[in-house]
Order: structure tokens, then sequence, then C-alpha cells
């Protein structure tokens, strides 16, 4: 099994889908539909042709483009059975504990709700990587619109128990204003601030921030360190359980 050829997809405003090639079998999978031209432009200008295609979860900055490649390439649709109801395109239903594989690269699908009920992630562990749609951001974490923040905190903590050199792909650019966040909640963090002056020199030359890695979020992503004492005390919250100091931080940056 050879290593994967990966391409990150600017997509949309803000949007990204990744594309995966397997040199050796010809096999070529997306991840997230965001706009099916901007895809089939990216694919031919390559020479792939698409078989598979892998959805995170219902909404339609990541399904809208769906049934263009579809009736295009006859890819097969791979997604959330618990959504299958909003995405009719799906040929292949999955669940949390499934094991699947693309071009003989082993896939585990994480259950990983909050953003929206029947939210989920790829993991490739061979491969270490991880597909996280709108769960997890770098430096930050998707809305709660469909679930609770318990909830939401189970399905972060969950990616960030994977390995730490998994690399994480998400689906949207949204590392800056983000970062911009995380330190008014730990300003103190050299990490983080190391970290913000390299991806502010990353969005002014035009480049995207991802993929990012498991042990770079655990270091300097407010939302995977509810546990810090310092946030803990900039929020007044010394002492409180995990879960409770996640949902106030996912509070403050709504109102952002």
């Amino acid at each position: 099994m050879g290593a994967l050829e990966i391409v990150l997809l600017p997509c949309l405003a803000d949007n990204y889908s990744v594309i995966l090639h397997d040199p050796a079998s010809g096999q070529t999978a997306v991840i997230d539909a965001p706009c099916g031209a901007t895809i089939k432009a990216a694919l031919a200008e390559r020479g792939w042709r698409l078989t598979h295609l892998f959805i995170t979860h219902h909404h339609a900055d990541h399904t809208d483009g769906i049934a263009q490649l579809k009736a295009f390439y006859g890819a097969s649709v791979t997604g959330p059975q618990a959504e299958a109801d909003r995405i009719p395109w799906l040929t292949r239903l999955v669940k949390a504990g499934d094991k699947l594989e693309f071009a003989g690269h082993p896939i585990e699908v994480l259950d990983t709700p909050g953003h929206t009920l029947g939210h989920i992630t790829y993991y490739f562990p061979e491969d270490k990587l991880a597909f996280t749609g709108d769960t997890l951001f770098s430096l930050g974490c998707g809305r709660v619109f469909e679930g609770d923040p318990e909830m939401m905190w189970e399905s972060v903590s969950k990616i960030g128990a994977l390995p730490g050199d998994t690399q994480i792909y998400c689906g949207h650019e949204y590392t800056l204003s983000n970062g911009r966040f995380a330190l008014t909640i730990e300003p103190e963090n050299d990490a983080l601030k190391k970290r913000m002056a390299d991806v502010e020199a990353l969005r002014a030359a035009g480049q995207p921030t991802l993929p990012t890695t498991i042990d770079a979020e655990l270091a300097t992503n407010p939302f995977l360190r509810p546990h810090s004492r310092a946030i803990q005390a900039r929020l007044g919250m010394l002492g409180a359980p995990d879960a409770e100091v996640f949902a106030r931080l996912r509070q403050l940056k709504n109102k952002a």
C-alpha cells in the first residue's frame, strides 16, 4: 500500500474539500463536496477520475456538489446513516465503529455529533489522517447547531484522543479567526503565540493553514484545553468539569 496523494481544495468562500488519489489503483476519493464544478475542474486538471465520495454531514456547503459529481462519474457516495434522510444521494450508509477501506487503505468511522446529530469523522489509521468536517477545526470547533455542548465536548475529545501525529483536515479555513479568539482565552500560551505568528504569515501569503495535527491542537486549541488552569481562572471556573468549561468557551466564541 503506497502513500496517498492529497490535494486540499478551496471551495466557495472558506470551505475545503480534500481529494485523495491512490496512484497504484487510480482510485480517487473526495471528502465532502461543497461545489461540484470546482472539484470536477481539479480532477480534470490532474487526469483523475472520481470513484468515491465520503460525506461528513448534511449541511449544504458540504453536500451541494454530490448530485453533479455522482451523475458525471458514477462514484459511490458514503455518508452517515443517521442523516440518510437529509443526504438523498448516499449509496453506502455508515455509522460509528464501521470499518471501511479506500484503495486498500483502512478507514474507521467515528461518531462525532454536536454540529449536527449524525456528523461523522473519517479516520485513516495507517495513513495517520482524520477528516473532521465541522466538528474539530484548527484552533477551534464547530458551532453546536443540533446537539448540545456536552455532546460536542465528547466528540472533540474523541478526536483529541487520536495519536498525536495524526494529520487533521477540517471543512473550513477558520484558523486565523479561531486563533484570535484563542489568544483572548489563553494569552500566556507560548505555543499558541508562536503558532499564530505562523498562521498570520500563511494567510498573508494566501496559503492554507491545514493540515494541522492532534499534537498541535492539544497544545493550542482552547476547545481541547478546558482542563487548563489558566483558562479556568480566566473564565472564573477553577475546578469546574471540563464539559462545563468547554460549554462556556463555545458560548463566548458564538459572541466573538
